[in-house]
C-alpha cells in the first residue's frame, strides 16, 4: 500500500503524540527540534499535506528551561526508531516519515542562537521543538537554493513573508553553507524571485 502524507497539523500532532506514547511506555524520554513543512503547518504558516517531519537536531536541557542542540545519534535509539515505525504503520506513513535528513546536510553549523527562539511542545514523553521563524526564514532560503525558485520550499518562503532585512541576513548566512559562486549566485537569485513574488502580490 502506498503511504499517504500527512495531512494537516492535527494529523501532524496525532502522530507525534503516539510516538511519545510509546517512549512514556519504554520510559525513554527524548527532545528534538523539527523545521521544514511540519514546522509551518504546526505554526499555522502553511496549510498543505506533507510527506514527513524533519528533525534537525535532538536537545539536551541544561537546566532554567535552556536546551542545548545536538546532532541526532546514528542510528536512532532502538525505541524511538521502532516507535517510529510502529506509528507509521498504524497511520498508514511511510517508514521514515520521521527523520533526520536535514540534520545531515548541515554540516557548517545553525543559525546562532536558534535554540532561544525555539517553541516547545510536549506529546507524552516526546518534547517538540519547532523552530522559530526567522531560523525557518534562513533555512527555507537554504533549501530553496538548492531546489530552485519554483519549488515547494520558494512557496513555504514567500509564505513566511519575509522582509527584505530579514531576506538579507538570510542570505548573508545562507552563503556561509557553501562557498562556491554558483551557490550564492543562486541564494541571490532567490532572494530577488521572493521579493518580485511579494511585490506582484500587493498590487
Amino acid at each position: 500500500m502506498t503511504p499517504r502524507p500527512l495531512s494537516g497539523a492535527a494529523d501532524i500532532e496525532l502522530a507525534l503524540r503516539r510516538v511519545g506514547e510509546l517512549l512514556e511506555a519504554a520510559n525513554e524520554p527524548h527532545a528534538l527540534v523539527i523545521v521544514g513543512g511540519a514546522a509551518l503547518g504546526l505554526l499555522g504558516v502553511v496549510s498543505r499535506e506533507t510527506r514527513d517531519v524533519d528533525i534537525l537536531a535532538f536537545a539536551r536541557a541544561r537546566g532554567r528551561g535552556a536546551w542545548t542542540l545536538v546532532p541526532p545519534p546514528q542510528p536512532l535509539p532502538d525505541a524511538f526508531a521502532g516507535a517510529i515505525r510502529t506509528v507509521g504503520r498504524d497511520l498508514g506513513l511511510a517508514d521514515d516519515w520521521l527523520n533526520t535528513g536535514p540534520a545531515l546536510q548541515r554540516k557548517q553549523g545553525l543559525p546562532r542562537g536558534l535554540s532561544t527562539r525555539v517553541q516547545w511542545r510536549q506529546y507524552a514523553s516526546l518534547r517538540v521543538g519547532v523552530a522559530g521563524r526567522q531560523d525557518l526564514i534562513w533555512l527555507k532560503l537554504y533549501a530553496t537554493a538548492d531546489d530552485g525558485p519554483a519549488g515547494r520550499h520558494a512557496r513555504d518562503l514567500a509564505a513566511l513573508s519575509p522582509t527584505d532585512a530579514e531576506l538579507e541576513a538570510a542570505a548573508r548566512w545562507v552563503k556561509t553553507q557553501d562557498a562556491g559562486p554558483e551557490f550564492s549566485r543562486m541564494v541571490d537569485e532567490v532572494v530577488t524571485h521572493v521579493r518580485a513574488r511579494r511585490s506582484s502580490r500587493h498590487r
